[in-house]
């Protein structure tokens, strides 16, 4: 049986969440809602919906006219097994020393390799993507050079496999966080699947602002692999919250933002040390001064 799509845009990350408090409304009621920026310097955010049955198109019309927003594209979506269907596309990504892989690809792993076992039903941060193949090179370039870290944060973890990579070959404490719940569900499964429970500590944090996370401060190595926006607004808790030679990991920032990132990080006393470009996207390395 298939579902269906509807796909909006408009101004503004308040009307965005306006539109999709008013769809929550609807009958049928969607199955998900989700508002996102459109991150092309635009101002405009996508809004979409996603339904078990067709929805009510005149209603979706009355709701763009009185949110201002753009209709309302409505596709269907077919019927299809999407976790099998990701499995047969997701074979291991090397990166460095890492190998991220799903469980039905274990017999295929080097033994010289360290492997994240991450399932492709929990899609975000299975390691295809360049921002998390970005931050696991830069991770690696900084283990050559014989970096050492005991307490790391990863903030907006997603699937965890950052604060997996770092709990594999460091001795210390791990935080991974994440600004939604069921990620933090997801984290926790991959940190039991990868034997690290225990090791690697999952919470759900806006930033910082989890007392754990703020109390374990001040940490020598944070990953943040999220969206160049968030980013320069985490600036001051970065800096509140590392010290003198902590290290970022940065990532999630189109190249064209890469520059904006920098020079905002640079305000609050962080350095560049490494950029590095997979296709579209940058990951920043830099060291607090």
């Amino acid at each position: 049986m298939p579902s269906y799509s509807a796909l909006t845009t408009l101004p503004g990350e308040i009307p965005g969440q306006a539109l999709a408090d008013a769809l929550e409304g609807l009958e049928p009621a969607p199955t998900g809602v989700g508002v996102f920026e459109i991150e092309d310097g635009s101002g405009l955010w996508e809004v979409g919906a996603y339904f078990l049955e067709r929805p009510n198109e005149v209603e979706l019309a009355l709701l763009c006219a009185l949110h201002m927003a753009k209709p309302f594209v409505i596709s269907e979506i077919p019927d299809k097994d999407w976790v099998a269907e990701v499995r047969r596309e997701l074979t291991p990504v090397h990166a460095g020393r890492f190998v991220v892989f799903g469980g039905h690809d274990a017999a295929n792993v080097p033994s010289e390799k360290i492997g994240l076992q991450i399932e492709a039903a929990m899609a975000f941060g299975t390691g295809h993507h360049g921002t998390t193949q970005g931050c696991l090179l830069a991770f690696d370039t900084l283990l050559q050079k014989g970096m050492v870290a005991r307490n790391v944060a990863d903030i907006g973890a997603g699937t965890a496999v950052l604060a997996m990579a770092a709990a594999k070959v460091l001795n210390g404490r791990f935080l991974a966080s994440d600004i939604d719940p069921i990620a933090t569900e997801t984290a926790r499964a991959n940190v039991a699947a990868n034997g690290l429970r225990g090791r690697v500590q999952t919470l759900t944090s806006v930033g910082f602002r989890h007392p754990v996370i703020h109390a374990r401060a001040p940490y020598d190595l944070v990953f943040a692999n999220i969206l160049a926006g968030p980013l320069k607004k985490l600036a001051p808790e970065m800096a509140e919250h590392t010290t003198h030679g902590s290290v970022l990991i940065l990532s999630g920032i189109l190249n064209r933002q890469a520059k904006g990132v920098e020079t905002t990080y640079e305000g609050f006393g962080f350095s560049v040390t490494e950029r590095r470009v997979i296709g579209e996207w940058t990951t920043l390395t830099l060291r607090r001064a």
